[in-house]
């Protein structure tokens, strides 16, 4: 296989699992879940650079699930959501500015929480 078609091989993998909408939610979630993680760390090796990089990309998928909510289709399932979402951001903020790790504990089990009824309610692994 040449290097292109090696290339086109990888997109057309990561393109069909996130052709489902459903797939890709979890994978924002766990992707801000290893941000935040990451950015824990950074605060307590006291790393300012990785620290607001990792909390900005976190908050960047919460504002892009904000961004994605459909409140006609979801309800008051989207409204809870998206209070949610924006109390993580905050939570994100106060972390980043305070350089306090129990902000990002309380981000890291919602998320963790969110992973897991999503995984149950969508039966994606």
């Amino acid at each position: 296989m040449t290097y292109n078609a090696n290339i086109m091989n990888n997109y057309n993998q990561l393109n069909l699992s996130v052709n489902n909408p459903q797939k890709l939610v979890l994978m924002m979630y766990e992707g801000a879940l290893r941000f935040v993680s990451f950015a824990k760390k950074a605060i307590k090796e006291e790393n300012i650079e990785k620290k607001v990089k990792f909390i900005n990309k976190a908050s960047n998928i919460f504002l892009e699930l904000i961004r994605t909510l459909d409140f006609e289709k979801g309800g008051d399932v989207a409204y809870y959501l998206n209070g949610l979402y924006a109390y993580q951001l905050e939570l994100l903020a106060k972390a980043n500015a305070q350089n306090n790790t129990e902000y990002i504990d309380q981000v890291i089990n919602v998320l963790k929480e969110l992973i897991l009824a999503w995984k149950e309610e969508t039966g994606i692994n």
